[in-house]
């Protein structure tokens, strides 16, 4: 039988057979040394970021333009077909619009892990003494703090053209935490397809899906004025869930429909992403174990 140096007998000890140590000294040590490999990996990202500012810029452009076209070019037309004015409708444009930013993250995580993957950066990583799961912590703690840095630009934006929470700081904070969240589980949907597919080319294809996921939503009108039949879409959107959510944590003008989802948005809102990275954690992992084979 072999121990580790310095364990006690019976802890950190294999069998006969050559297994490995075990032991709860030994997991806490384990765990350890992933979550310094994670970070220390979510700080290349983020180093990355800095030399490249385009790449936030990028994803900042679309909810930028939707707020000066939504907000003020048809706000007045759109709030009317709600029965609300233009600054009521700001009001309520403004957390779709997080959640938005939110769900178009998707396409750089894509981009980002699939040229790594191609540039073979993947396979330096997994050739080095770290732990198995850093790279795919790191990035997705890496576009975590990204997101914070694009909510942050957001509201201050959305408080120059008006826009405000009602309900105290905590629960702007709650808002922002179900927001990020959200962003967490885009972030593994992310990893998969930048594993899955071969060139940023193919990636930008999967992108292009995430347009009808954000139109057919509760982020530029409620579903009551959507088409009948997109409606119960709509209401089972992930997305729609956070933004109702978020409405009703600020304090902003929402209209709530009668659907039990749309009752029932906060926990929807917490449901709906653990349910995505049950899905697409353990796919992203079993994909990224078998890219050398």
């Amino acid at each position: 039988m072999t121990r580790v140096l310095g364990a006690p007998d019976g802890e950190q000890s294999a069998d006969a057979l050559g297994g490995e140590p075990r032991g709860p000294r030994v997991w806490a040590a384990r765990a350890g040394w992933a979550v310094a490999d994670s970070a220390v990996v979510a700080r290349r990202y983020l180093a990355h970021l800095v030399y490249k500012p385009d790449e936030v810029v990028g994803t900042l452009m679309i909810p930028v333009l939707a707020v000066l076209l939504f907000g003020f070019v048809f706000g007045e037309a759109m709030g009317a077909a709600m029965g609300v004015g233009g600054e009521d409708y700001r009001d309520f444009l403004m957390p779709g619009l997080f959640a938005l930013t939110m769900a178009f993250g998707i396409g750089n995580t894509t981009i980002a892990v699939v040229t790594d993957v191609g540039r073979g950066v993947v396979d330096r990583f997994r050739t080095l003494p770290m732990a198995p799961s850093a790279l795919l912590v790191g990035r997705s703690m890496a576009d975590v703090v990204s997101a914070v840095v694009d909510l942050l630009v957001l509201v201050g934006m959305g408080l120059l053209i008006g826009w405000q929470w009602h309900h105290g700081p905590w629960a702007a904070l709650a808002g922002l935490g179900l927001l990020l969240l959200l962003r967490l589980a885009f972030t593994w949907i992310g990893i998969y397809l930048g594993l899955l597919v071969r060139s940023p080319e193919a990636a930008m294809k999967f992108f292009s899906l995430v347009f009808p996921l954000a139109m057919v939503a509760e982020t530029f009108v409620p579903t009551e004025v959507i088409p009948g039949w997109l409606a119960p879409v709509a209401e089972w959107n992930p997305l729609s869930a956070t933004v109702l959510a978020c409405r009703e944590l600020f304090g902003n003008t929402t209209v709530v429909g009668e659907s039990w989802v749309a009752q029932n948005a906060l926990l929807m809102a917490v449901v709906w992403p653990l349910v995505l990275m049950v899905v697409f954690v353990p796919l992203a992992v079993r994909r990224y174990r078998r890219l050398s084979r």
